[in-house]
């Protein structure tokens, strides 16, 4: 039964490969067919779309478990999985050499297995409504961690006005206003923007990921930003190279400190 809901969205599909003007409203398909089946199977978890308990809400016991259970010691500075035994007094192998202008990062977990699969999907219109239950449980967990780092405003990572046009929305304004709204702070979503459409720092490598988003973030000086603690927020973090630009930014406009929280750390 569940297949017949999905038919007009896969014909989209199809045929948004052979006219790309269509991919707009495939994705805006996919998120309405997504919404509808929340409505008509309200206990179906957002990221598995098993069957659980109608007294939990959007995500279901196991998926928070493989979200939430990362153990992993981490560096302290880029949030990299390291080895037991690593110093990381001054950074790890993969950040001692390298200069940002955050202070550190903090991550859910490591860029793999369901984590990254759900990284994956929010990134479409489709996973809008899992982010912001990704973004509620990120919360919920991280709380005390993020409550450390002191953050008086939240900033999302923003993409250039084209992208998030084509995609939608930004999932990192979703992650983020869900964890100014626990942690009590204001979020920010209009201060900091991207001045260029860069290609996604995927393709590039070393010196080049650094170059490819060298002056791509621009943000507005304001009182609200002033010596404030800035808690920078996207959902995968790589080299650094991007969030590290957008730091800059926003301390060129008058923030102090600026802390980044991503979903998940990729290795570069």
């Amino acid at each position: 039964m569940r297949r017949t809901k999905y038919t007009v969205s896969k014909k989209l599909t199809a045929d948004s490969s052979k006219f790309p003007m269509l991919q707009p409203l495939v994705r805006l398909s996919q998120g309405l067919t997504q919404g509808l089946l929340q409505l008509v199977y309200p206990a179906t978890c957002l990221c598995c779309t098993g069957p659980m308990p109608d007294s939990q809400a959007c995500l279901c016991d196991s998926c928070r478990r493989s979200l939430s259970n990362s153990t992993q010691p981490v560096c302290p500075r880029c949030a990299a999985t390291v080895g037991p035994y690593v110093q990381v007094d001054s950074g790890c192998t993969h950040c001692r050499k390298e200069s940002f202008h955050f202070e550190r990062v903090l991550r859910l977990g490591p860029y793999e297995g369901m984590l990254r699969e759900v990284v994956l999907r929010i990134k479409q219109l489709s996973g809008e409504d899992l982010a912001e239950a990704i973004g509620k449980l990120w919360a919920e967990v991280s709380l005390a961690s993020l409550h450390q780092l002191g953050a008086q405003v939240v900033i999302p990572v923003p993409l250039h006005w084209f992208k998030r046009l084509r995609r939608g929305y930004n999932q990192s304004e979703a992650l983020a206003q869900a964890l100014a709204i626990r942690l009590q702070v204001p979020y920010l979503g209009r201060l900091l923007r991207r001045k260029r459409n860069t290609p996604q720092q995927t393709q590039r490598m070393g010196v080049n990921r650094r170059d490819n988003v060298r002056d791509a973030f621009r943000a507005r000086a304001s009182p609200k930003l002033t010596k404030k603690t800035v808690l920078l927020v996207d959902d995968v973090l790589t080299s650094g190279s991007t969030a590290s630009e957008a730091a800059r930014a926003l301390k060129k406009a008058g923030a102090g400190k600026v802390f980044v929280a991503v979903l998940a750390r990729a290795e570069s």
